[in-house]
């Protein structure tokens, strides 16, 4: 069966039969597509008759709203697509409905294949109904010229799917802040303007609901604020969260793609009411569950400084029946991003000069990050684990190769009376001082380097195939140029700062200048190909290094 990039779905069935149909048509789908799969609704239309079907206007009921819930929170069964449900055709209640578009729309990706749950009478794949579903698709939606056709039906098998309605309501998805009880067929009312706003991290398919719901309200302008800077200091893992501008790229096409009739004005987020606390024009805002009292406090905050109220629109959360002990119940961009711990970010770097026996890790992370830990996890494991650490104490103890040069640079008086390099007066001589420390660092670290490529020897001689250098200074010291892979362990920055307390008996002030002086996690991050975690308990971060070790193990047998 050919598996093609990018399809759009054309649902022709009533809403009330077809939604509890949705599991197997989008695993129909998924079997064929493997990018991006557009949705157009067209519930009622005949692919059967002679004349070419039109696109007709899809009237936006609170049915509607939930029914496009229901087939997000399926499609997420489909990680590896990424769905879309078109909105052109579909419109809200109000004085000043946009006619249909009469010119084909562009699509990001433009479908590759066409797929219909239309049922032909003898339940098998009719040439004329596909014929008139690629005349139909063409119509409507940029495609590809050699645009093949499915009818999703024929798959199920026969008595699987009868035509009438079943009639049963969705469960409700969408609730507006009016206490009112809303019927299903309830059409939802059209506005001008509104606003929407959240992280956008991974852009996934609660985000689409919210985004969507969005979308069909606003008939003019739909305002979306992108939290940035301060607000996401509090964010799970934000070390891996995607760049703004990424996640304004990923917004942007999905949100013209949907409903390119809309102006999107798309602005940073820096505080907790933005755009819809201050803007006058605006007269709805889209929340979540999780954020519905944020948005009661944004019309508190507009009240109080003269402006009218915006109309809230509630979105229940999308639960996440896959997720683990530690993982948020719901679809989210934190359990996305813990889901990338342990994966390969970026390529590894080649290294033909290392020996080719030997794949190397460079371990880091800042101060507290469990950094030491993780590697006597990976030792556990079978890696042969080189500690800079000590490699650094051999370097200055007396006879070391570091010790006349280091006595030679700073005067004799850095030494105890045994002769020994009093490491703590040499830290005060070259702290806060960036000559004297680069005076330091261009000594001993060249001296590290060649004693961990010495193990690294060793490492070979004993028959291990993978070595970690445990090195928190790796990236300073430039020492990624001799390994395959960097891998950093990430805390956030409060309890780094506890963990150096508690471990190293120092005040908060000190713990807090000790990180300052290093790079920081998301510094470390953006040149890492693996992320790992302390910040849960130790069986989760046994799971992360057990996963991360089998997919390094994975990619050591696949090198050439």
């Amino acid at each position: 069966m050919a598996v093609f990039r990018s399809g759009l779905l054309v649902l022709t069935t009533p809403l009330a039969s077809l939604a509890p149909r949705l599991a197997p048509i989008l695993t129909s789908a998924a079997r064929l597509v493997n990018h991006t799969l557009y949705v157009h609704l067209q519930p009622g239309m005949s692919l059967g008759g002679p004349a070419q079907p039109q696109s007709s206007l899809v009237q936006a009921t609170f049915e509607v709203l939930d029914f496009i819930t229901h087939l997000y929170a399926g499609a997420d069964v489909h990680r590896h697509l990424d769905v879309r449900v078109l909105l052109t055709n579909i419109g809200a209640k109000s004085a000043f409905l946009p006619p249909l578009p009469s010119s084909v729309q562009n699509l990001a990706h433009p479908p590759e294949v066409v797929l219909t749950d239309f049922q032909t009478l003898d339940g098998s794949q009719y040439n004329p109904v596909k014929q008139q579903l690629e005349r139909y698709a063409t119509s409507c939606y940029s495609c590809c010229p050699q645009l093949a056709s499915v009818l999703l039906y024929p798959d199920y098998g026969p008595g699987e799917l009868s035509v009438e309605s079943l009639d049963v309501p969705l469960p409700s998805t969408i609730r507006p802040a009016s206490p009112v009880a809303r019927s299903p067929k309830q059409p939802v009312r059209g506005y001008h303007r509104g606003a929407v706003g959240g992280t956008f991290d991974r852009l996934h398919n609660a985000h689409k609901v919210l985004l969507s719901v969005a979308c069909i309200l606003a008939q003019e302008q739909l305002v979306v604020g992108v939290a940035d800077k301060d607000l996401l200091k509090s964010k799970l893992l934000p070390e891996l969260l995607q760049p703004y501008t990424e996640r304004v790229e990923h917004l942007s096409e999905f949100l013209v793609d949907v409903k390119p009739s809309l102006t999107f004005d798309i602005t940073p987020l820096l505080d907790p009411y933005g755009p819809a606390g201050s803007n006058p024009s605006l007269e709805f805002l889209v929340v979540s569950e999780e954020t519905y009292r944020g948005g009661m406090a944004v019309n508190r905050f507009r009240l109080e400084n003269g402006l009218e109220e915006l109309a809230l629109y509630q979105i229940q959360l999308l639960k996440d029946p896959n997720h683990t002990d530690n993982e948020e119940d719901k679809v989210s961009s934190s359990t996305f991003r813990q889901r990338m711990l342990g994966k390969l970010l970026r390529p590894p770097y080649k290294r033909p000069e290392l020996p080719t026996q030997l794949y190397v890790i460079g371990l880091t992370g800042i101060s507290g990050s469990g950094k030491s830990s993780v590697a006597q996890r990976l030792k556990g494991l079978g890696a042969f684990v080189i500690d800079s650490d000590h490699l650094g104490h051999r370097a200055y103890a007396p006879g070391g190769p570091a010790y006349q040069p280091v006595v030679e640079a700073f005067g004799a008086d850095i030494l105890h009376k045994d002769g020994i390099i009093n490491r703590k007066v040499l830290g005060s001589r070259v702290f806060g001082n960036k000559k004297q420390l680069k005076i330091l660092t261009d000594i001993v670290w060249p001296i590290i380097a060649k004693l961990a490529r010495e193990e690294m020897n060793q490492a070979v001689a004993e028959g291990k195939r993978v070595c970690v250098i445990d090195a928190a200074l790796l990236l300073e010291a430039g020492w990624q140029n001799m390994v395959h892979e960097v891998w950093t362990v990430v805390i956030p920055e409060t309890e780094a700062i506890r963990r150096i307390v508690e471990r190293d008996g120092l005040s908060e002030a000190a713990a807090q200048s000790r990180l300052q002086s290093q790079m920081s996690g998301q510094q470390l991050v953006d040149q890492s190909h693996v992320v790992l975690s302390t910040l849960w308990e130790p069986h989760v971060t046994q799971c992360q290094v057990e996963k991360a070790w089998a997919l390094l193990q994975k990619r050591i047998s696949q090198t050439p």
